[in-house]
């Protein structure tokens, strides 16, 4: 196969850069509204986004105008007025319509109310889901080897030391990152592949001004995660092969991370697209998202969860980090899962802690892994599970942002070579976060397409189905975590909303036969307050109910699995796990979940029942009675989740071994 690459985007993107450019906006208030149009008849006006209706009159803004399939219309906004109306002037072009320089107020108003508009919607900045890490003092060595490969394959741990080098073979993996150092020896079949080309087999860079080379490190270590061959640690010399989950996959770079890590919704909207339109040329089975941001508008309209589901009704597995908010005070924790990871049908990943051992046995959810339910739809995420703790990957060199700032992070030699040269240089660099998990799960996704021909042919609602039944379920436990930098202790239940159906098992999902039938999609349930108990000892505890969103039958064409006994029984996929509180068992009977004649595989989850703690599900705000609270600035609009980087970026540092 052919390599390509190109280094510069379209010219209306470049354009979009020069506007971006010539505003005095920082970048956590660049701001890029987009225009979501249904499929509805075109004499309906559009609504406007709770936190765009907030911004200030006359701040300036960018627009995504995008219009309903039926409408047939390339564009309503050529100048700043339409019909003497002042709504902005077009910049270039998006799936579906254009990007736009208008300003918040009248003029977004305007807009809203033309013809074939249904929605306008912010397109806040992204970023990676990435998470330095520290070392960790119990291990009594900085830095300790994460046995990622042997984790998964729990009943092929030896086995799993070394690279299986046929494993993701030919499966087309596009990672949206920051790009990819591709002449790593570890992506260039250094370990004779017998496949004859390097694992990057096309590259394109939606960042304006930046070649499709990594600059930041995150995309760099994502590709290791999947696709690292181990190359840079194999032989005698070293005591561990560092190496990912899927060495044979082709790698797809689509670069839209800045040097800084940082990005938009219309750029990465833009790459989902190009990977949608090129998928059959580069076999494009798999999108890796490791990126996100806060949750502002329901999944049904905004523009980036429209996008990744464009994706995933095209027949591509697309896998989204959870993100990093686990930590977030006022909710526990709860409610942070990032967008587009709040999406119904994306499989979603949070981060576990493999305690740099190869046993499963002593592994732990991280504390900062973000939490369900997702915020205003109540989407119970994360699906699953996987190591995401301390990863060793590729290390960008010469060295990128995340090492400029974080040198530390570097693995000394001594964590993987047994007897280091003068003059070696390390080829690793050290993350934590749900990045991590979801590179693994990514690649874990290509192994099992590629492993056999029964398993050839998955849909991506089998795929995500089957990573979920046989998904290590969780014992009814909860685990107290001290940061040994912050000296902050943190309680991690093994609930449905922190673990999802349990921790990704590779092993299992390949020997499994189960599958589900086709017109069954496996888009992830919503949690239904049902209101509270009235009398006995649990007097005032809350009552949930997991339900699946029949609204949206229409729109994804099939009906869901999960409600469905006669597919797998009751007692398959969520396991034997507990909803619980830090130290209650509060529920375990049909109240809880509901009609169990709708919501019948019980142990997807785990046979569960609701933790009651009136401070986490007590808060209306978050439950949005009255109407959705988008607009609440309870967790989005605290800037220690989404706006400080300190919580969701590149800074935190990764859970103790």
């Amino acid at each position: 196969m052919r390599c390509y690459f190109e280094g510069h985007m379209d010219k209306s993107l470049t354009e979009l850069t020069e506007t971006m450019r010539s505003k005095t906006l920082p970048i956590r208030s660049l701001i890029t509204l987009s225009l979501f149009f249904a499929a509805s008849t075109a004499a309906f006006a559009g609504t406007v986004a709770p936190d765009l209706s907030k911004l200030p009159a006359g701040t300036p803004v960018q627009v995504i105008v995008t219009y309903a399939p039926s409408s047939g219309a390339t564009g309503i906004v050529t100048t700043t007025q339409n019909a003497g109306v002042n709504t902005g002037t077009r910049i270039s072009d998006l799936p579906n319509g254009g990007l736009y320089q208008t300003t918040a107020g009248s003029s977004v108003n305007n807009l809203a109310q033309l013809p074939n508009v249904a929605h306008v919607s912010l397109n806040h900045s992204l970023e990676a889901t990435a998470d330095r890490a520290t070392p960790a003092p119990s291990t009594g060595s900085a830095t300790v080897y994460d046995y990622l490969p042997q984790t998964l394959h729990p009943n092929s741990v030896n086995a799993a030391g070394s690279p299986d080098m046929t494993a993701g073979n030919n499966i087309g993996v596009a990672i949206i990152d920051s790009g990819i150092m591709a002449s790593s020896l570890d992506l260039v079949g250094g370990q004779g592949s017998g496949r004859n080309h390097p694992t990057v087999v096309f590259a394109k860079s939606f960042v304006p001004g930046e070649s499709v080379d990594d600059f930041f490190g995150h995309g760099t270590h994502i590709a290791g995660i999947i696709a690292g061959d181990g190359s840079n640690s194999n032989g005698n010399a070293f005591t561990h092969d560092v190496h990912g989950v899927a060495p044979a996959v082709d790698l797809i770079n689509l670069k839209v991370l800045d040097r800084t890590g940082k990005s938009t919704d219309a750029q990465v909207i833009a790459a989902i697209d190009w990977a949608i339109q090129n998928r059959r040329q580069y076999n494009i089975q798999i999108i890796n998202l490791s990126l996100g941001r806060g949750v502002y508008e329901s999944y049904k309209l905004d523009p980036l969860c429209q996008e990744v589901e464009k994706a995933w009704l095209a027949g591509i597995t697309v896998v989204v980090a959870a993100g990093n908010g686990g930590r977030f005070a006022p909710t526990h924790g709860y409610f942070t899962i990032a967008a587009p990871a709040n999406d119904p049908l994306v499989i979603t990943v949070g981060a576990m802690n493999t305690r740099s051992t190869p046993s499963r046995a002593d592994d732990q959810m991280t504390t900062y892994s973000s939490k369900g339910p997702t915020f205003g739809d109540h989407v119970v995420k994360p699906d699953i599970v996987a190591p995401g703790n301390r990863i060793f990957s590729i290390r960008l060199l010469p060295a990128g942002t995340l090492e400029q700032t974080f040198a530390g992070d570097v693995v000394p030699l001594s964590s993987y070579v047994s007897r280091p040269s003068n003059g070696m240089v390390s080829q690793y660099f050290v993350l934590s976060g749900s990045s991590m998990a979801a590179a693994a799960t990514s690649g874990a996704v290509a192994a099992l397409l590629a492993s056999g021909s029964s398993n050839n042919h998955l849909s991506n609602d089998q795929i995500k189905a089957r990573l979920m039944k046989t998904a290590s379920k969780f014992p009814q436990t909860a685990v107290h975590i001290t940061d040994p930098a912050t000296h902050q202790t943190f309680t991690v239940v093994d609930d449905i909303f922190t673990v999802g159906a349990g921790y990704l098992n590779l092993d299992a999902a390949i020997a499994s036969n189960a599958t589900i039938p086709n017109g069954k999609n496996a888009a992830s349930p919503v949690a239904v307050l049902g209101g509270t108990i009235s009398s006995g000892p649990n007097k005032g505890k809350l009552i949930l109910h997991i339900v699946n969103d029949t609204t949206m039958t229409t729109v994804w064409g099939d009906t869901t699995v999960w409600g469905d006994t006669t597919v797998w029984g009751d007692t398959t996929v969520w396991g034997d796990s507990v909803w619980m509180g830090a130290n209650t068992t509060v529920w375990g009977d049909t109240t809880v979940w509901g009609d169990t004649t709708v919501w019948g595989d019980t142990t997807v989850w785990g046979d569960t029942t609701v933790w009651g703690d009136t401070t986490v599900w007590g808060d209306t705000t978050v439950w949005g009675d009255g109407g959705p609270p988008w607009a609440d600035t309870t967790v989005w609009g605290d800037t220690t989740v989404w706006g400080d980087s300190s919580t969701f970026g590149a800074e935190l540092t990764g859970d103790p071994a």
